[in-house]
């Protein structure tokens, strides 16, 4: 009787095993219920930013309405609630821009607000013409920021048709300035320098030969680099030493911008070729990276060398002159840019915008001899006066 009961108790007392077996399922399923209730609240708090949920009525053509909505603001039609019958919810995986909305609710704007913004840009069309670059007719852009474009207008009082400059950045050039005046190169640093521009020009007559309208907007992509560098180079010094630069940052970039300006007007003039184009590329990521490094060690020698390559402009332009003379080229109106920018008379012609762009080079030449004389006598720029709107 005895033996059989112990049996007995045996059988219905849990062995060691299986107790342990029961504590590690019953730990297990505290810990993923745990973790159910931490993601949930994770996702309660983090999900709106994560994650958009919607409800497409229909079967895989929903899908991809409602998808195309979230990604590129459609009109796919969002229904909050739980779905029923046969809806679908859609769940994109998404990460907005900072700066972006910040709940799934503000991603599609509201019919009556998006309403709003198709008649503003509808409207701001309108009116485009008077806002475009280049009077191509150039639709007013709608933002939410409010920055809009103040109306420019001429001093007769009718609009102003180009962005890239203003009417106060106008001019007239100065004829008067003496366009044969030389830095004779006496030091090492001017002899390499001179010697230098002299060895670029004879690949560059090879190329272009006599085709002087294309030569011109060719090398003004080059002309407008020096002045960007070394402008760029003295705000970095100025922000570095704490000082202040004598203006020499603004002429520089001043310089930079009016031979880009030279580039636009001969635009109007002569098209680059395929080749042509990726010949920039390669001459200016060279003489960019060239000037830059030259800059950084000898200022004095870079602006010598920009000297003179002013000088060498001059004698290209005074070239194209002869061949307009000589009736070789062409002498088209003028583009109406060059009309605007240096306040010519509305019957200017090719031969006129040549002469004010000459004049222009001149005064580069006067102004980067004169930075390089500075350093010469062992003076920084910012101890002279800068040269602003010079030309």
């Amino acid at each position: 009787m005895k033996i059989r009961t112990q049996h007995i108790a045996t059988a219905l007392a849990p062995s060691t095993s299986s107790c342990t077996s029961l504590e590690f399922v019953l730990k297990k399923e505290m810990m993923s219920r745990s973790a159910t209730r931490v993601a949930r609240s994770v996702l309660t708090h983090v999900g709106p930013r994560y994650f958009s949920t919607a409800v497409a009525r229909g079967g895989a053509a929903s899908d991809a309405a409602v998808l195309s909505g979230f990604v590129h603001g459609g009109a796919a039609t969002f229904v909050p609630g739980p779905a029923k019958g046969s809806e679908k919810v859609v769940v994109t995986w998404m990460r907005f821009p900072v700066l972006g909305s910040r709940n799934a609710s503000t991603l599609a704007l509201g019919e009556k607000k998006q309403q709003e913004e198709e008649e503003k840009v509808q409207a701001g069309s309108d009116g485009g013409a008077a806002a475009g670059g280049g009077g191509n007719g150039n639709k007013a852009i709608a933002s939410y920021w409010g920055v809009e474009p103040a109306k420019v207008t001429k001093e007769d009082g009718s609009e102003w048709r180009w962005n890239c400059f203003r009417p106060w950045e106008t001019y007239k050039a100065d004829l008067s300035i003496d366009l044969k005046k030389h830095h004779a190169p006496v030091t090492f640093l001017d002899k390499m320098a001179y010697w230098t521009v002299k060895a670029l020009r004879f690949p560059t007559d090879l190329f272009f030969q006599r085709r002087y309208g294309c030569r011109a907007m060719m090398l003004e992509t080059v002309a407008a680099v020096p002045g960007m560098v070394g402008g760029m180079l003295l705000h970095c010094k100025s922000l570095r030493r704490f000082e202040h630069s004598g203006g020499w940052i603004k002429a520089l970039l001043e310089e930079a911008e009016n031979e880009r300006m030279h580039l636009m007007t001969f635009m109007e003039v002569s098209q680059p070729r395929w080749y042509e184009r990726a010949l920039v590329f390669a001459v200016q990521g060279v003489f960019f990276n060239a000037y830059f490094l030259t800059y950084l060690v000898s200022p004095k020698l870079a602006h010598r060398i920009v000297g003179y390559l002013e000088e060498e402009a001059i004698h290209s332009y005074t070239e194209f002159l002869k061949e307009l003379d000589k009736g070789t080229i062409e002498n088209v109106p003028a583009p109406a840019i060059a009309v605007d920018y240096w306040r010519l008379p509305k019957n200017s012609t090719l031969r006129d915008v040549v002469v004010v762009v000459r004049a222009d080079e001149a005064h580069h030449r006067d102004v980067n001899h004169f930075a390089s004389d500075i350093h010469y006598q062992g003076h920084e720029l910012k101890e002279a006066p800068a040269p602003i709107g010079y030309h």
